[in-house]
């Protein structure tokens, strides 16, 4: 049985995708951070449903506490599906942008996808077969009103993984970026009314964390084979 990792796995997006990768017959490591009594919910969820699950604690933004957690979890075998999930946002117009704002936001979407990613190549290169799928947002493409922090830390794993993709392309992974847009969760529901969603989106609706996830389970797939560094779009038709 192939095994998947999902940074971030304890979120809305997150979870989903957790309970995609484990239909698709995958073991699914649920990461998380501070919420670890829910990662253990979604791996309960995905027991209780048939599936193989289990539960990795550790800040990605942190390098070493990384690279132990991630040791521990090599000695089982390599990792051939990685999900780079994980991301925070602390918005402010740049005027006002602290620079731990700034920093933070960084550390955690760019620096963590390199701390979780780079560990993980030669043994997943090792098995001649892997995806790297790695959550971004509209933001990156469009740019967003009091996100310089994390449309410029988005971005730069579009860069990133554009070019990990050359990398290994001829060893059997491939390397894909997910740039969601407006998705369901507490936050959007927080932030934006339904008028405001349906003058955004041309589809005039939010997608959903499922949306999302049956994505994610296509470019993990064997049926992806041929798709590797490409930003992907799921937006409703924002951009």
């Amino acid at each position: 049985m192939k095994r998947a990792l999902v940074t971030g796995g304890s979120g809305q997006i997150g979870a989903a995708i957790c309970r995609q990768l484990a239909q698709e017959r995958l073991h699914v490591i649920v990461h998380a951070h501070r919420h670890r009594a829910s990662a253990e919910d979604v791996t309960k969820q995905i027991i209780e449903a048939g599936g193989s699950a289990g539960v990795a604690c550790f800040d990605i933004s942190d390098a070493q506490a990384t690279q132990r957690a991630l040791a521990e979890i090599l000695e089982a075998g390599p990792i051939q599906v990685l999900v780079n999930n994980a991301g925070i946002h602390d918005d402010a117009p740049m005027a006002d942008m602290r620079t731990d704002q700034w920093s933070h936001v960084i550390a955690v979407s760019l620096g963590g996808f390199f701390n979780v990613t780079q560990p993980l190549l030669l043994p997943m290169i090792g098995t001649r077969w892997g995806r790297i799928i790695t959550i971004s947002s509209i933001s990156a493409v469009l740019g967003n009103r009091g996100q310089t922090n994390y449309a410029a830390a988005k971005a730069g794993l579009h860069g990133a993984c554009k070019s990990l993709a050359r990398e290994v392309a001829s060893r059997g992974v491939t390397v894909n970026v997910v740039a969601p847009g407006m998705i369901e969760s507490r936050m959007v529901e927080q932030t934006f009314k339904p008028e405001q969603i349906e003058a955004l989106v041309p589809m005039k609706r939010a997608g959903t964390p499922q949306e999302v996830a049956y994505l994610v389970g296509f470019l993990a797939s064997e049926r992806a084979g041929y798709i590797s560094g490409q930003v992907i779009g799921i937006n409703g038709g924002m951009a």
